[in-house]
């Protein structure tokens, strides 16, 4: 919301300064965010007359001049501009001035030996142009001493401030105006409009059409300005509307676009020429069209509500006029709209066409209502001062409303919400000056709420409108009590693992990212999703229509960009959200990772000691355990399985598990995957659902000593078993391990072989066993004894033999 503070001043009688006006409107809550004062940098520059000009002694370009700046004696300046000459009247810069447009303070100096007081400017050193070609050369008019910002009309500065969406009441200088006014800067000017007389019935009827009742339009009136003349606005219009960014198009519209930021009330005017027979307000018919005054066509729907004459559709209801109704400077009878519109369907209509108009932007917000008629009548008087015509009688449709809330107030509440002591009668001031009306007496007051505050529902915003105006700054600061010595822990343990997976993966090399979570269908369907439940009804972009089942598409995209740009071999991780389904138990938490080209762990890229080598299975693997086990998961216990997703190469992939839970995947992505995301290979990634991991227990059942080390030699002992080529190695090692579990600290599989020696469809997998003794060293009897379990249980699980 922007205004001058000329434009301010008309509504709020106050000396007070520009930047206590800044001050206090951020105070009571409507943030300054920018304040355009172009005369403050051009204060110090005043409008000169040259007397004399006469040759420079030492110099053909330079002239020697003597300028009445209109306070004292005439002032001596060398100026080298071609246009330099006796009786021109420029702008002086006095000896100390800063000049803006060079960053130059100027001195008293001489130059080529003769003294030079001062200096007449162009508009390149004022910073107003690029012209440079000569001084600034003024009308014979202009009145010398007088400041030229003041003399260019620039000594009007421009306020911005930030209006949050409940209170549109600020969207009209009045609005902004009254609450400075309750701020103590100054008395609102808050004289009643004047209706005007009206000369007939207005002969254009409106009929508010709406077979089930009328939702939209409570209600809209009319009246007809026949004999104006239309053309340019005045100066003072023209430089209001395009100090704030709007452009000046005619008398007009101008006047409907300065109602519009004045008190918050947008109308709009027809060439009632153009107007066939009476108007309807009604929901438009499916496929209907209309081209407004933004030059562009609308489709519209049953949904939108229009006004309509006997022709079709004439405009977009509280959000934009039609083309074919437009004002222009031919227009010689006017009808003025002045209507009261539903804000969720203004929305709804405006976000449905992508229409952003500034009459939409307050109407979806709310405006007063009791200011329609007054509202038309101010719009009608400025017609005929600007335009002249004769006015007809208002047409109102429909019904104003005219009920207002009382709340029961009692005011301790401001004491007990804000911990503000203030005076009841203070309150009662405040309240009163914001435009409610106040009865009663005691401990609770009657308070109504003015028509223009639709935000003040209950006590609470009461309270606020009390506090913002006696000043945030006056609520007292309280220390935040201190509990206990020492902090409890506050952290959820999916909070405690979010945490230790990125930082065991930042520790990795790994770089954060955070992507989307939506996908497109491909996308989405080739790593597991593409349900139609998890599709998006209005999806901000076609490419991202589909909630992600996986982390993985959006970080290779990443990966993949950042290899466009030449970052070939940054490993990336992100730590969010999947969705398997739309139940609140299919959404889950997973920590993922993705490395491609040569970002191995060890380091990436070219060096003399040997490249590196592309990334692989292993390599995923080792992150995926390194994340599990720093989230808290047994990895000792973590099983791998072959029946990876289909997005993961078959041969290069596996699945994580505890038992029957599926706590992860990774391996290489399959060729077909790389090409739905659009990225080159290799590229491994992870990814591990962190609320799969088990809880740890919450009291262990027996205590165990922090660390427990044996100081006997641990013993290894080496086994080969011929099985069927189809048995896993976790089944050999998982029976291997089990065993003995009392020795048996540890079991690897060091050699897998297929060909001479091994019947076809058969396979030797060797592993290691180690036995780790705790209190003695073992006898080959008992290492012996250990073995032939380990072979018996070996056999009975996979069925596999000794190999000899």
């Amino acid at each position: 919301m922007k205004f001058t503070l000329s434009w301010l001043k008309d509504h709020l009688e106050t000396d007070a300064s520009l930047d206590d006006i800044a001050t206090t409107l951020t105070m009571i809550g409507l943030e300054v965010e920018e304040v355009t004062d172009a005369s403050r940098a051009l204060a110090p520059f005043v409008i000169a007359k040259v007397i004399s000009a006469e040759q420079h002694p030492n110099a053909d370009r330079l002239r020697v001049c003597m300028v009445d700046t209109g306070a004292g004696d005439p002032v001596q300046v060398v100026c080298g501009a071609p246009n330099a000459r006796a009786g021109m009247t420029g702008v002086f810069a006095a000896p100390g001035t800063h000049v803006p447009g060079t960053g130059v303070d100027l001195k008293v100096g001489e130059i080529r030996g003769v003294e030079s007081r001062g200096m007449l400017l162009s508009e390149r050193e004022l910073g107003l142009s690029d012209e440079h070609s000569g001084i600034i050369d003024l009308p014979d008019d202009a009145p010398k001493g007088t400041p030229y910002a003041a003399w260019l009309g620039l000594d009007d500065p421009v306020i911005e401030i930030a209006i949050t969406p409940n209170r549109a009441d600020c969207l009209g200088v009045s609005g902004v105006a009254r609450d400075l006014a309750a701020a103590g800067l100054g008395r609102l000017k808050d004289a009643p409009v004047a209706p005007v007389a009206g000369n007939g019935p207005c002969p254009v009827s409106v009929t508010l059409s709406f077979p089930e009742g009328n939702p939209i339009c409570p209600a809209f009136a009319l009246r007809k300005v026949s004999g104006v003349k239309n053309g340019p606005s005045p100066e003072w219009l023209k430089r209001r509307l395009m100090a704030i960014g709007l452009r000046p198009i005619n008398a007009l519209v101008d006047i409907t676009n300065l109602l519009t930021f004045d008190r918050n009330r947008p109308l709009h005017v027809f060439d009632a020429a153009k107007v066939k027979g009476d108007l309807t307000v009604r929901r438009a018919k499916q496929g209907e069209s209309l081209l407004a005054l933004d030059g562009r066509t609308y489709t519209l729907d049953d949904t939108m509500c229009v006004i309509a004459d006997e022709a079709g559709v004439e405009s977009l209801a509280g959000i934009m006029g039609g083309e074919e109704t437009g004002c222009s400077e031919e227009t010689t009878d006017v009808l003025i709209e002045s209507a009261l519109w539903d804000p969720l369907a203004i929305a709804r209509t405006g976000r449905s066409l992508n229409i952003v108009s500034d009459a939409r932007f307050r109407f979806e917000r709310g405006i007063d209502p009791a200011f329609t008629l007054p509202g038309l009548e101010l719009a009608t008087a400025l017609v005929l001062e600007l335009c002249g015509g004769t006015a007809s009688e208002v047409v109102l449709a429909g019904e104003i409303p005219a009920d207002r809330r009382t709340i029961a107030f009692p005011v301790a509440e401001v004491a007990r919400l804000s911990g503000i002591t203030v005076p009841d009668a203070r309150i009662v001031e405040i309240l009163t000056a914001l435009g409610f009306e106040v009865a009663g007496s005691g401990d609770t007051l009657d308070v109504t709420v003015p028509s223009w505050r639709a935000d003040v529902e209950g006590k609470a915003d009461l309270v606020e409108e009390v506090v913002r105006i006696v000043g945030l700054d006056a609520i007292p600061a309280e220390p935040m009590p201190r509990l206990s010595s020492v902090a409890h822990k506050v952290l959820t343990p999916m909070q405690v693992r979010t945490r230790l997976a990125r930082r065991t993966l930042a520790a990795r090399g790994f770089v954060e990212a955070i992507t989307w979570s939506f996908l497109s269908a491909p996308e989405a369907e080739a790593f597991g999703g593409g349900q139609a439940e998890l599709k998006l009804a209005n999806p901000i972009a076609s490419d991202l229509s589909d909630m992600r089942p996986s982390q993985v598409p959006g970080l290779v995209r990443s990966l993949q960009k950042n290899a466009d740009r030449g970052m070939t071999d940054q490993p990336l991780f992100e730590v969010g959200q999947v969705f398997l389904g739309d139940r609140p138990e299919d959404q889950k938490t997973a920590a993922t990772g993705v490395r491609r080209g040569t970002a191995k762990p060890g380091g990436a890229g070219r060096h003399w000691s040997g490249n590196a080598g592309s990334v692989d299975v292993f390599d995923a693997k080792a992150d995926a355990l390194a994340v599990l086990s720093a989230a808290g998961a047994p990895a000792e216990r973590v099983q791998v399985t072959r029946d990876a997703p289909a997005w993961l190469h078959p041969g290069r992939s596996g699945t994580l598990r505890l038992g029957p839970i599926v706590l992860g995947h990774f391996g290489e992505l399959h060729p077909k995957a790389l090409e739905v995301v659009d990225a080159d290979g290799p590229v491994v990634a992870f990814e591990l659902h962190l609320d799969a991991i088990p809880a740890a227990k919450s009291k262990p059942t027996k205590a165990k000593p922090a660390l427990s080390v044996s100081d006997q030699m641990p013993v290894r002992r080496d086994f080969a078993f011929v099985v069927e080529d189809a048995v896993e190695a976790v089944d050999i090692l998982r029976s291997a391990r089990g065993a003995e579990k009392t020795l048996i600290s540890d079991v690897d599989v060091f050699d897998v072989y297929r060909g001479k020696g091994i019947e076809d469809g058969k396979k030797s997998v060797a592993i290691e066993v180690t036995l780790q003794p705790r209190d003695r060293t073992l006898t080959d009897e008992e290492i012996d004894a250990v073995a032939e379990k380990v072979v018996a249980a070996v056999s009975k699980a996979t069925g596999g033999v000794l190999r000899g």
